[in-house]
């Protein structure tokens, strides 16, 4: 058995989960990694109705719930979580979210096992929390106690580890959640279902997308559809809004992909969309994963101006800024960007360099700091 740099005995990472564990591809690399390192793995997440059933190199174990949703399933998660954990040994809980971290803090205070938290996004800043001040308070009450006594922590973007650091006075590691140059399937031929040149957006069908916009900007353009590849709570939403507007021949939606898989259809796009809305500051401070996964895909972007993306697309020059969210200035820098040959050649030589740099190959070596003495 390989054992890495570690002792002769393997240690055991118990992992920690609430989101759909087959197309969280944060937490599979993650794991991947700790298992390329000689650790043990075994994955703790949740049933949920369109799991893919997927083959992984280490335990995972998907428990089916009474509850789904609200504050119901988070009490009963953790209070399964807590009773499973309090009678297992590991030798590092890793909680993914502050919506696990309960019950992982407390059993590895009570076990004096070493923790590890990785927070996914700003949690208690979410689109889906403002305006909700009771919700919202519960989640900054659970951050003000947990976060400035975890010692080992890591998140995905600056502006985040800025966030928490000015507030809790602690020090987050940055691991951004990066592509792996190497992807495990290419080559599938794939098609979309329309002869246009199209727009794409890959990622969770939930609010402050700028999925909207993009397909009002749509009237303002010829010859180019809008594809939508992903799932979520607004995806009936979009559908009707779709119907409504009279554009169901120009807007395809292809539902849930297989994260190996996808790189073969973002590959086929003309122009990657990143439009994020500043809906609360979890998507403010936000680094979506279809930036990358574009990058890697050498597929132009189309990004609005939060800062992370801005970041991303202003310091390796890997596509344009629209000037706001109106869908005119939308198709406006679209026209412009598709008729600049120059432009897209320059951007796809920009990313054929960053992917180089930007990429899970490099970034998984910030997670030794956490797990190998």
């Amino acid at each position: 058995m390989f054992r890495g740099n570690l002792s002769k005995k393997t240690k055991k990472i118990f992992v920690a989960v609430t989101n759909d564990f087959s197309t969280d591809y944060r937490v599979q690399k993650t794991c991947n990694y700790l298992v390329s390192k000689g650790f043990d793995v075994f994955v703790y997440g949740r049933v949920l109705p369109d799991t893919f059933k997927i083959k992984k190199p280490y335990k995972v174990y998907l428990k089916r719930h009474w509850f789904n949703n609200n504050f119901w399933f988070y009490a009963e998660y953790n209070i399964r979580l807590f009773f499973y954990l309090l009678f297992q040994r590991y030798d590092f809980i890793l909680s993914n979210d502050l919506d696990t971290l309960p019950a992982c803090f407390f059993v590895s205070r009570l076990k004096k096992v070493d923790l590890v938290y990785d927070s996914h996004e700003l949690f208690s800043e979410g689109p889906e929390l403002q305006g909700r001040k009771f919700v919202q308070g519960f989640w900054r009450g659970l951050e003000s106690y947990f976060l400035p006594k975890i010692k080992k922590s890591f998140t995905v973007s600056q502006s985040i580890i800025d966030f928490y650091h000015k507030k809790y006075n602690n020090s987050m590691v940055l691991v951004r959640n990066l592509p792996l140059i190497k992807q495990e399937k290419e080559g599938k031929n794939v098609n979309f279902p329309t002869q246009n040149k199209v727009i794409l957006y890959q990622g969770v069908l939930n609010p402050g997308r700028g999925i909207k916009p993009m397909i009002e900007a749509l009237f303002f353009l010829d010859n180019i559809d809008l594809v939508i590849i992903g799932y979520g709570k607004v995806e009936k939403e979009l559908k009707e809004f779709v119907a409504r507007k009279q554009m169901t021949g120009r807007v395809h939606f292809l539902g849930r992909v297989e994260r190996d898989q996808l790189p073969n259809y973002t590959k086929k796009a003309t122009l990657g969309m990143v439009l994020e809305e500043p809906l609360g500051k979890s998507f403010e401070y936000s680094l979506p994963n279809k930036l990358f996964d574009y990058i890697h895909a050498e597929l132009p972007i189309i990004a609005g101006s939060l800062p992370e993306i801005k970041r991303v697309i202003c310091g390796f020059g890997v596509g344009v800024l629209v000037k706001d969210y109106d869908p005119k200035n939308i198709a406006l820098t679209i026209k412009y960007l598709l008729n600049d040959k120059d432009l897209m050649n320059q951007i796809k030589a920009n990313q054929k360099r960053a992917k180089k740099e930007l990429c899970w190959e490099k970034e998984q070596k910030q997670l030794d700091k956490f797990f190998i003495n």
